[in-house]
């Protein structure tokens, strides 16, 4: 990664917004990106529930959420719909999800029998399919391609050894893995080295001035007082001005939890905590393990996206999600790391089995060793006429071209799951800022993109934040497949999927910058309708418009 440096104090430092956005692309299993998108070119703050407003009446291209509700769906009947959640975790108790979390009709809280009979001991607002049964948590795992090399490398690491002709394929496969893991590993050391730098250079910077001023604490209103001739002094305020100005320290501190779970967890080749789990991992088929702790230790990411969905439109807390009568099933199964095959599989299942009819999976990532288990999961929610809502990811790559693992496309078959929509993340502004820098694209992978960045919404003990990524944009689709199906329940999940698609708003001329451009320098401008397959943003209120029409024929 190439950053623009100035030097102080001998040390390079970065001189603007610190966001290691290449960085965090390998490490956030949750697609989510911890960053602001570039300031648009018509406000620098996104507009509060911008996600849910108007492009005509707001001048925000949201999805249309309020003027759908006052101008079609006001005192119209509808029907409760539960939405699955495959995730970190969702805090079941935050204030403004009351009465939008699903309860287990069947099961009996807290008596250790497994009423329902469906193999799983009171699970009463879903299931935890990376705890054990002791209560322990998984919250960092490693990533998939860590896994991958772990695996492979004590069968083909000695290059005396003869590789047998039958084995020769998995050994091309091995060196490749091994090349991609060295590298990173490599490059991330060499990232670490210059961010301690960076690090001790800010400490450096602000013990300075707060020597100068004698203060414990220094604001941007002190700094105007320095008038001093010193260059080093001088230099010193100004970084310290932009670094107040641009919140430097919590990215600081960001990249230093990165580093450290990166260097843990993520790649260490030692590193398994799969013992906490306590099932068979190499039996993919094995379905009953896990804990009911729906929350887990980090129900950030999950508590974000549950609130898009369904937050409480009627209060007058925090937020107003998506759908007004939907229930969110809870399912953990997403770790700080990659999340694994068997579990996301083992979570549609269950999520299908016990009454969802949409499943929001705002995750992602480059490998996928046990894809058919996946594959066979997402055939079954098919078979049962249930939506899968997923996060095309952050990586700002072309997935036409590049691996993003759970996807449409089955293995060893020329077909795609008809029950599937992949989501690309917009921004609220003009043409420089109309999709996320972050997201991954694609003209055949990606079918819609929907509002990804700034998005506020709920976070664990009572708290709502801004947060960007496809993560956002997912939940915010499934939102409109959950409102959809709630007003108009005669109608099918695929033709739920199919107006989705086709009453999305289109661009045709619009030209934007590409994602992932700006890092190179000047961004490069490409057609908005080439970045995915209906080249258009999610509407709900063109979605039940064509609802309506599709009802009425009937």
């Amino acid at each position: 990664m190439k950053l623009k440096f100035i030097i102080i104090l001998g040390v390079s430092i970065i001189p603007y917004n610190f966001l290691f956005a290449n960085i965090y692309s390998e490490s956030k299993h949750t697609n989510i990106h911890y960053q602001s998108d570039t300031p648009s070119d018509t406000t620098k703050k996104a507009p509060a529930n911008w996600f849910n407003l108007d492009r005509s009446e707001d001048k925000i291209q949201g999805v249309s959420t309020e003027k759908a509700y006052e101008e079609i769906l006001k005192n119209k009947p509808s029907k409760t719909v539960i939405v699955g959640v495959i995730d970190s975790g969702v805090d079941v108790e935050h204030e403004d999800l009351q009465g939008h979390v699903w309860m287990n009709p069947d099961e009996k809280a807290g008596n250790g029998v497994d009423d329902d009979r469906n193999g799983y001991v009171d699970d009463i607002h879903g299931w935890n399919f990376i705890g054990g049964k002791d209560g322990r948590n998984v919250e960092y795992d490693t990533y998939e391609l860590t896994r991958e090399y772990a695996r492979l490398k004590p069968k083909y690491s000695d290059a005396s050894k003869k590789i047998r002709k039958k084995d020769k394929a998995n050994y091309e496969y091995y060196l490749k893995i091994q090349s991609i893991y060295e590298s990173k590993v490599t490059e991330l050391k060499e990232q670490y080295d210059e961010f301690k730098k960076i690090k001790e250079a800010y400490t450096a910077v602000s013990s300075i001035l707060k020597n100068h001023l004698k203060k414990d604490t220094i604001t941007v209103d002190d700094l105007q007082t320095i008038s001093a001739q010193d260059k080093m002094l001088q230099d010193a305020r100004n970084f310290m001005q932009y670094a107040l100005e641009n919140d430097i320290e919590s990215y600081l501190k960001e990249g230093g939890d990165y580093f450290t779970e990166a260097l843990e967890y993520g790649y260490n080749l030692e590193f398994d905590p799969r013992n906490i789990v306590g099932d068979n991992y190499n039996d993919i088929n094995e379905k009953y393990y896990g804990n009911n702790d729906v929350t887990g230790p980090d129900a950030r990411h999950g508590t974000h996206v549950a609130g898009i969905i369904a937050a409480n439109r009627n209060n007058t807390l925090g937020i107003k999600g998506v759908a007004d009568n939907v229930q969110i099933m809870a399912i953990r199964a997403v770790p700080n790391g990659d999340e694994r095959d068997k579990d996301i599989a083992n979570a549609i299942y269950y999520a299908v089995d016990n009454g969802a009819q949409v499943i929001n999976m705002s995750f992602g990532k480059s490998y996928s060793p046990h894809k058919e288990a996946v594959d066979a999961a997402i055939q079954y929610a098919l078979s049962k006429g249930v939506l899968l809502i997923h996060a095309a990811g952050n990586d700002a790559k072309n997935t036409d071209i590049e691996s993003n693992f759970p996807n449409k496309k089955f293995s060893n078959k020329n077909v795609e799951a008809s029950n599937w929509i992949e989501v690309g993340a917009s921004s609220w502004g003009g043409p420089t800022n109309f999709v996320g820098t972050f997201t991954n694209y694609g003209k055949k992978s990606v079918d819609v993109f929907a509002p990804g960045v700034d998005v506020y919404s709920t976070t664990p003990k009572q708290g709502y934040e801004n947060l960007s990524g496809t993560s956002m944009a997912a939940p915010v689709t499934a939102g409109v497949a959950a409102l959809l199906m709630s007003y108009y329940p005669n109608l099918s999940a695929d033709q739920i999927r199919n107006i989705i698609i086709k009453s999305t708003v289109k661009f045709e001329d619009l030209s934007v910058n590409k994602p992932g451009s700006s890092k190179q320098g000047k961004p490069e401008n490409v057609k908005f309708n080439d970045l995915s397959v209906t080249g258009g943003i999610v509407n709900a209120y063109e979605a039940i418009k064509m609802a309506e029409a599709i009802t009425n024929e009937k």
